[in-house]
């Protein structure tokens, strides 16, 4: 078969700071990185698999992104539940479009070291959900908007945005 697929309750543990006095909390926060946030153990998939192949996949391990391993590719590339949506919105049939016509195209990596504020930003800017965990060119993880909420709240749930990431 072209995939492999893993279990996905691998996540990265993320601070949390119920009996904390307020300093610290905050100063825990602003050190808490992608690899604190990210799930560690990803879907991934090939270009030609089926839309609902990779649905039925995604859906059964509770994922909303696989990863897309391309041998002919630049790296590794990402399709989504969003993706999948706007195909079959489209009318398009689900068993006959390939993942490789669907891929999101302006795929933005992160690195592992990134502050969780990078990656809320970059998802912001780029209006995505989810981030691809590269260290030293190999994917380590996906980081989902839920993964940062996730966090965020054990954390206490708010946040001070650094100057230089924020967005606006």
């Amino acid at each position: 078969m072209l995939w492999r697929a893993t279990e996905r309750r691998e996540r990265g543990r993320c601070h949390a700071a119920l009996a904390t006095p307020h300093a610290e909390v905050e100063e825990r926060r602003q050190h808490v990185q992608v690899s604190d946030g990210m799930t560690h153990t990803v879907l991934t998939v090939g270009p030609g698999h089926t839309l609902r192949e990779v649905a039925r996949l995604m859906s059964s391990r509770g994922v909303g992104a696989a990863i897309v391993m391309d041998p002919d590719g630049p790296g590794p590339g990402i399709i989504t539940e969003r993706d999948i949506l706007l195909s079959v919105g489209a009318g398009q049939d689900a068993d006959v479009e390939a993942v490789a016509e669907h891929l999101t195209r302006e795929v933005v990596y992160a690195a592992p070291d990134w502050s969780l504020e990078e990656a809320a930003a970059a998802m912001v800017r780029g209006g995505f959900r989810h981030l691809i965990v590269l260290d030293r060119g190999e994917t380590v993880g996906v980081l989902s908007v839920r993964d940062i909420v996730r966090c965020w709240t054990d954390d206490g749930a708010i946040c001070r945005v650094p100057a230089r990431v924020a967005v606006g």
